[in-house]
């Protein structure tokens, strides 16, 4: 007697109409939500997995490729699943809505769907071209690798622009229905308005290009150009961001970085210190003489000073001073390590013209 009813019951359902679907077209649209939100998962991990296969080995792990590209993944799957889901639905009669070829409730849901679509495949596409930023990160990772490294973050920026910038073209086409290629085509015939108005921007982009091609510095490096000095830390697409020696940020547009005479102190093999010692005019040509001896010997014997030799001369007579001139070169590039042993041999100079008894001039 129960499998009648429920048999009876299940007729009922399948001939029944509800809000002008059969109760079978709502149970297919159900089950098929319901199977997305199940297979989502399942399907983003083979995609993931697909990806990984491309990727040179020990570049990344399984994990960040598959957190990376889950969650736009699964969104996509989701938009397929639902737009097969309502392929079957029909919309209530009693509703009186306009169709969708006319502007209405069913228009605006397509558009707005198209939308998420377009948003959704844009979002994959960035995150698919993060795991390349990712792997080229660790693939360029090392000191002998900077020239490359300081091109990913322009790499990121220039990939961003292209595109969102397709994304906004497939989204004017298809959601506005704007003609793409007309338009295309109207901004290559407004390109030298274009180019006349941002000349500035076009310079330091094109600036941007000659500075990744020549290499004259990479991240890191430390530039001086006219009185701006400081450490690389970006280069942008408009401009170079530098650190100064104290802890200042400067933006120097790429243009002037190109056009003008640039010294790159890290690639220095020597760095030079030069100063004048003026001691007073009673002092003894015994004392100069000793003293010079003195002071070359010890800079000599600076592990850092010993390929290129110092130069220590009596330069000549001053107003109230005999002065006596010190070169010397020391072999690093670090500013810092230069800056210390240039310290070191100071106070060593100064224990040298204590020990002759040299007395330092007052002016």
């Amino acid at each position: 007697m129960s499998s009648k009813i429920i048999k009876h019951t299940m007729e009922e359902l399948k001939n029944g109409i509800y809000l002008d679907n059969s109760a079978w077209d709502l149970l297919l649209f159900g089950g098929i939500i319901l199977i997305s939100f199940i297979l989502r998962r399942f399907f983003s991990n083979s995609f993931s997995k697909i990806v990984f296969r491309f990727i040179p080995e020990e570049s990344i792990s399984i994990q960040d490729c598959v957190q990376l590209i889950r969650k736009p993944f699964e969104l996509l799957i989701f938009w397929i699943f639902l737009y097969f889901a309502v392929q079957n639905l029909h919309i209530p009669s009693a509703w009186n809505i306009q169709p969708k070829d006319h502007f209405g409730l069913l228009y605006l849901i397509e558009k707005a769907f198209e939308s998420a679509v377009i948003f959704t495949v844009t979002w994959v596409i960035i995150r698919l071209m993060k795991v390349v930023i990712l792997v080229a990160q660790e693939k360029w990772n090392g000191a002998d690798q900077k020239s490359k490294q300081q091109f990913i973050p322009f790499l990121n920026d220039l990939s961003m622009v292209f595109i969102i910038t397709a994304a906004g073209f497939v989204f004017l086409g298809r959601i506005f229905e704007v003609d793409v290629v007309a338009l295309i085509t109207g901004l290559g015939i407004g390109g030298l308005a274009l180019a006349l108005a941002a000349r500035e921007t076009l310079e330091n982009l094109f600036a941007s290009f000659t500075i990744f091609l020549d290499l004259p510095f990479v991240v890191g490096d430390s530039i001086q150009i006219g009185s701006i000095s400081g450490d690389i830390e970006k280069i942008g697409f408009r401009s170079t961001r530098l650190r100064g020696a104290d802890g200042n940020l400067i933006l120097v547009p790429n243009r002037l970085l190109t056009s003008q005479s640039l010294e790159n102190m890290s690639e220095r093999d020597y760095r030079r210190a030069k100063y004048t010692i003026q001691c007073e005019l009673n002092t003894k040509p015994a004392q100069i003489e000793a003293a010079i001896a003195a002071i070359e010997t010890f800079i000599q014997e600076e592990p850092l000073c010993k390929k290129k030799a110092p130069k220590v001369i009596f330069e000549g007579f001053g107003a109230y001073s005999i002065d006596i001139s010190v070169t010397y070169f020391v072999q690093t590039k670090d500013f810092a390590k230069f800056q210390a042993t240039k310290q070191a041999i100071n106070l060593g100079i100064l224990k040298v013209l204590e020990k002759e008894k040299v007395v330092m001039a007052r002016s």
